[in-house]
């Protein structure tokens, strides 16, 4: 079969691809596999019961049922959502939105794929423009996004120790660079993989860097504020034109209905119709429609706040203290990233005798599924930071018996590696 230039690059071996492969393989292979390698949030009794209760309404109502199933939505996306989100955000935090700053995607994915390659590549005329990732490690999912090749730029972190076994990286801004070839800045608040959460003076620094270069701050808020709120530090809820603000329902409790959402300046979401128009003609309505009761009456935010934080806080808080008690004190070098938000746990194990893909490999093969942290630095050289093949993501938002299992099989695997290399 020949392809192009895009059929080949969208059909090579990628990062998300192999995660999503694995998880997919295991989960149908019915093995006893430990899944500790995705990112499909965990099943939380009150919020299921409660989106359970809103689709027997639906069902019940003949206008809900040939809505969800029956009409397009336009391309911006489903208008009656649209405009509750827009009343909820502007009553709670004063944003000024109109329903003409926010649109819908099938899935935050789809947006990244779309703002990523509006903002960069070929500009005509010779000129190229990159997407700056101010803090490295960052998505595994956009490493492949670009139809361009080249298209990311980032930037190694400070680490900063916050405790014997614990790290925390911050942006090194002395390093961060924007230039003419800079087409805008992207940040995940907390960042996946490694529950960093961008403080808010570092977010005012990288906004008011784009807002000199006159070029967007894009955040990946999937995991963070205003919703799903998977945050467990203090961080403030942030939007003016300068921002392009993504969310998502999955992480809510919703990945399957893949709803994401992307608030911006008007002409970003009227540029965002018209590529939803031309890639889907329309976006699904069954995420929207489902999550509108709960925008609408507010509970989208106290449901956030007060059960789907802290289910995830004490998961974090039981994952660590696990991790630490399999590990302990003197096997060896290890550190896990101070968990500030999302649903992982980042380890890294500094000078591990073997990479994080062969650890990764090993840990598979003993039945526990993770990622190899290398995936996780677009735009950064292959070579000349070591760092980058010494950790491992590792998912928490399972049953904790399960999670605690996987990380004892972890820890036993690392002291496995050291030991066969030590005198």
């Amino acid at each position: 079969m020949k392809l192009s230039s895009f059929g080949r690059k969208f059909t090579a071996d990628a990062g998300i691809t192999s995660l999503m492969d694995d998880l997919g393989n295991a989960l149908a292979s019915g093995d006893d596999m430990i899944m500790m390698g995705g990112g499909n949030p965990g099943h939380i009794p009150e919020i299921q019961a409660r989106v359970q209760q809103i689709l027997a309404d639906m069902a019940r109502s003949e206008g809900d049922t040939r809505r969800l199933v029956g009409i397009y939505d336009p391309p911006q996306g489903e208008k009656q959502f649209i405009a509750s989100l827009a009343e909820l955000l502007n009553r709670e935090y004063g944003w000024g939105l109109k329903p003409e700053n926010i649109a819908l995607t099938n899935g935050s994915q789809a947006a990244f794929f779309m703002l990523f390659n509006m903002f960069g590549g070929d500009y005509g005329n010779g000129v190229r423009k990159h997407i700056l990732l101010p803090l490295a490690p960052e998505y595994i999912g956009y490493a492949d996004a670009g139809i361009e090749p080249g298209l990311f730029h980032a930037v190694q972190p400070d680490i900063s120790f916050t405790d014997a076994h614990e790290f925390k990286y911050r942006v090194d801004f002395d390093a961060v660079e924007v230039t003419g070839e800079t087409g805008a800045i992207c940040v995940s608040r907390p960042t996946n993989p490694t529950g960093n959460v961008v403080t808010d003076d570092e977010l005012a620094r990288l906004e008011a860097l784009a807002r000199q270069h006159n070029i967007p701050l894009i955040v990946d808020g999937a995991y963070g504020t205003p919703f799903p709120n998977l945050v467990f530090v203090d961080a403030t809820p942030h939007w003016n034109e300068q921002v392009i603000l993504c969310l998502s329902l999955s992480k809510f409790g919703l990945p399957a209905v893949r709803t994401g959402i992307v608030i911006a300046a008007e002409p970003v979401i009227k540029a965002l119709s018209g590529i939803n128009a031309i890639m889907n003609l329309a976006t699904g309505s069954f995420g929207a429609m489902l999550a509108e009761p709960l925008v609408r009456s507010g509970e989208i935010l106290s449901l956030s706040r007060d059960v789907v934080c802290p289910f995830y806080k004490a998961k974090m808080e039981r994952a660590v203290a696990a991790f630490r008690d399999a590990m302990g004190e003197d096997s060896c070098r290890w550190y896990v990233h101070k968990p500030e938000g999302a649903m992982f746990l980042w380890l890294w194990f500094p000078d591990l005798p073997i990479t994080s893909l062969e650890l990764y490999q090993r840990l598979k093969a003993r039945g526990v599924l993770v990622v190899s942290g290398h995936y996780f630095f677009p735009g950064l050289p292959e070579d000349g930071w070591r760092h980058r093949h010494e950790c491992l993501r590792v998912t928490y938002s399972q049953d904790d018996d399960r999670v605690a299992a996987g990380l004892r099989l972890i820890a036993e695997e690392v002291k496995a590696v050291w030991s066969a290399v030590s005198p």
